[in-house]
């Protein structure tokens, strides 16, 4: 047994053999089971493993870097994940965002163009016991589908993240796109963190795709006019001929704020509506329809 256990050479196995012969059909059937079963643990634990990715090594957008774990989290909580949500990672390495999103119950995608790290990424899900919440597949950034998606957390240059911005605008408002280190040209940031100690990589933007307000709006005490750019508002409210500026405007998602003549007011909008209540000395219910202009 000793020898079985720890590999027979070709002669000895024909000695072996003969001997196995010799014994009942039980005894025959238990060793030859017990043989194959160490064959083949042998073949495994000899295959090839597939190669370990490599901080920095290169590929066809970026140099592979992975974000820290403890940033991985810190991106997961600002965009406050939970398990109704689609997340998507452009770009996901070892797949370390899509895993981390999953155990936190959310359905989550990473598209990586590097066939081998969605092997690893896979893997890696399978091991952390959420492969039935985390997807990989290989492909193109650039030409994926992010049009589900409720979050994006990305680890990608600026000249990726310009490539992707007009995509990003489409997104459904309210989606929450996480930045790892790097800003959006052109957008405004709804929240900033950071993790300590930080020596890199450990700062992340926060952006709430906002809502489509420009245009005209009526209301029913006169007329409401939105400038935007991208969360910031800006513009006139008119009744009588008077003119009243628009101060503080500002879009997070499908919620709107401003300030008109002393008065607070916050609404939600809904395509071509908005409702909300309005803070002065008193508080009022408003609502207001959008005349020119379109959400889309």
């Amino acid at each position: 047994m000793i020898a079985l256990r720890f590999g027979i050479p070709w002669l000895h196995g024909a000695i072996a053999a003969v001997k196995i012969r010799n014994m009942n059909y039980s005894c025959r059937a238990w060793l030859i089971a017990l043989c194959l079963a160490l064959a083949g643990n042998a073949a495994l634990a000899q295959s090839p493993e597939s190669p370990r990715p490599v901080e920095g090594q290169a590929g066809k957008d970026v140099v592979w870097i992975p974000s820290p774990h403890d940033m991985v989290e810190k991106m997961l909580d600002m965009a406050r994940v939970t398990p109704q949500d689609y997340v998507i990672d452009l770009g996901s390495g070892d797949g370390r965002n899509v895993i981390a999103a999953a155990r936190r119950g959310a359905r989550a995608l990473g598209v990586e163009y590097d066939p081998g790290l969605v092997e690893v990424s896979r893997r890696a899900a399978a091991a952390a016991g959420v492969a039935g919440q985390a997807a990989f597949v290989q492909g193109d950034m650039f030409e994926a589908d992010i049009s589900q998606a409720t979050v994006l957390i990305l680890f990608l240059l600026p000249d990726n993240l310009a490539k992707l911005e007009a995509k990003f605008r489409a997104l459904k408002p309210g989606t929450r796109i996480v930045s790892n280190t790097y800003e959006i040209s052109g957008w405004y940031a709804d929240e900033t963190g950071r993790t300590t100690p930080c020596p890199s990589w450990c700062i992340a933007n926060l952006y709430v795709v906002p809502a489509r307000v420009a245009g005209n709006w009526r209301l029913p005490d006169g007329e409401l006019t939105f400038r935007q750019d991208m969360q910031l508002v800006f513009g006139a409210f008119e009744l009588d001929g008077i003119s009243v500026t628009v101060e503080d405007g500002r879009l997070r998602g499908n919620e709107i704020s401003f300030m008109l003549n002393g008065v607070a007011y916050w609404g939600r909008v809904n395509g071509d509506t908005i409702e909300g209540s309005a803070k002065g000395r008193l508080i009022r219910e408003w609502n207001a329809v959008r005349t020119t202009g379109t959400d889309r």
